[in-house]
């Protein structure tokens, strides 16, 4: 008899590993040291400190994780935070993660995503001095790291404790478009009054917050960052690890910004493909020579559209350059939405892509057929604004 959870599991790892492969080098045109690298910066901020972790599979120094690097170091690492997707990654995008013990190190996790607003228990907050963050971000309003890296500086700002940020650089840092989030829409993929892309680092932003007064009840974090070393704004960073399931390689993220949309309609971005994030589609659209059906795969167990056949549109040759200078592009949205036929338009969006966009108009420009120049044109002076914000805090270069 075969193991099917035994097989799927070792497919699973074997596809980690390939991602490893494919994903080797970090920077196209100079070296960067992320901030996890700079043991000699923060190494002496935790001697001596009982020191939590927010951590997952992204956090590598190298092919070292940065709990093993920290170890080694010998700092006290008490606890593990995870977000999204668990501590070692493998969980499902919007999976609620449970708490747990690491099965290499035997350090309690506390997971930061389980689906409650309960924050971190009173007796782990107790028993620690400083919290670590080190989280591999993708850059947009939407992607939840920032959002756990927020609630864990909120919940130490009340408890009297230090946050230490290890910076790792923005790959999608050289771009800032988009609304800013409506904060009547506030939620689980939208926590800070920014634009869909806001072109800066964790760290960056982690300073914005603080000095901005957006921490629950205008709290101020006792906050250092550890900066990365050799990047600027306008580097082209390229991942050494998927960041999460569904985004696999770099036309993946440098797509995310436009189809992540589709999260909030009817129509598939992939998920349970091989190219998720790369495609869209929906069994109703105007068949286009390209079709693609959702599998129940790790990372995508129960995909929209499941075994489904999807008409949809190719864009895994997509050109890096064309979809970086194009920031947040309505033009997917708008052609899946005018390529149903009129009886499914009604149905198309869900409330859901409201909170993803971070307003309640573009949707209905979408609706009245405006094209996506159009529609850019709406935000174009809010963006103005946010940048004049933005320059305050940024630690790294614009070029």
């Amino acid at each position: 008899m075969i193991n099917r959870s035994y097989n799927a599991s070792w497919r699973y790892i074997f596809t980690i590993v390939a991602l490893l492969c494919l994903w080797s080098l970090p920077v196209f045109g100079g070296e960067i040291t992320v901030g996890a690298a700079r043991t000699s910066v923060y190494a002496p901020l935790l001697k001596g400190k009982r020191v939590a972790l927010l951590s997952n599979h992204t956090g590598l120094v190298g092919a070292r994780h940065t709990l093993d690097v920290m170890l080694d170091e010998g700092i006290n690492v008490v606890t593990l935070f995870s977000p999204e997707h668990g501590f070692r990654g493998t969980a499902d995008a919007g999976e609620h993660v449970k708490n747990g013990v690491d099965e290499v190190t035997s350090i309690p996790i506390a997971s930061m995503y389980t689906g409650t607003s309960k924050g971190i228990a009173p007796e782990v907050m107790k028993g620690l001095d400083v919290i670590v963050v080190d989280l591999q971000d993708v850059g947009t309003r939407f992607y939840t790291y920032y959002i756990t890296m927020i609630k864990v500086m909120e919940e130490a700002a009340a408890a009297g404790k230090k946050v230490v940020v290890l910076d790792r650089p923005n790959p999608l840092g050289m771009v800032v478009d988009g609304p800013v989030l409506d904060m009547s829409l506030r939620s689980g993929v939208g926590r800070l009054p920014v634009p869909v892309l806001h072109g800066m680092t964790l760290g960056e932003l982690a300073m914005m917050a603080n000095g901005e007064g957006w921490l629950r009840e205008g709290r101020k974090v006792d906050l250092t960052v550890v900066e990365c070393e050799g990047y600027t704004h306008a580097s082209r960073y390229k991942l050494p690890v998927a960041p999460s399931p569904n985004l696999r390689d770099m036309t993946a993220i440098y797509l995310y910004p436009s189809l992540c949309f589709f999260e909030g309609t009817v129509a598939s971005v992939g998920r349970g493909t091989d190219f998720p994030f790369k495609v869209y589609g929906h069994p109703d659209m105007q068949n286009r020579g390209f079709t693609f059906m959702p599998r129940s795969v790790p990372g995508a167990k129960n995909p929209p559209l499941l075994n489904r056949r999807c008409n949809g549109v190719d864009l895994t040759r997509s050109d890096s350059d064309s979809l970086i200078a194009r920031g947040v592009d309505l033009t997917y949205v708008i052609d899946a939405y005018q390529s149903m036929p009129a009886t499914g338009r009604s149905r198309f969006f869900s409330a859901f892509f409201d909170k993803l966009i971070g307003n309640r108009k573009v949707r209905l420009m979408i609706i009245d057929g405006l094209s996506a120049d159009e529609i850019k044109k709406s935000w174009t002076d809010e963006v103005e604004e946010f940048k004049t914000l933005r320059s305050q805090y940024l630690l790294y270069p614009e070029s």
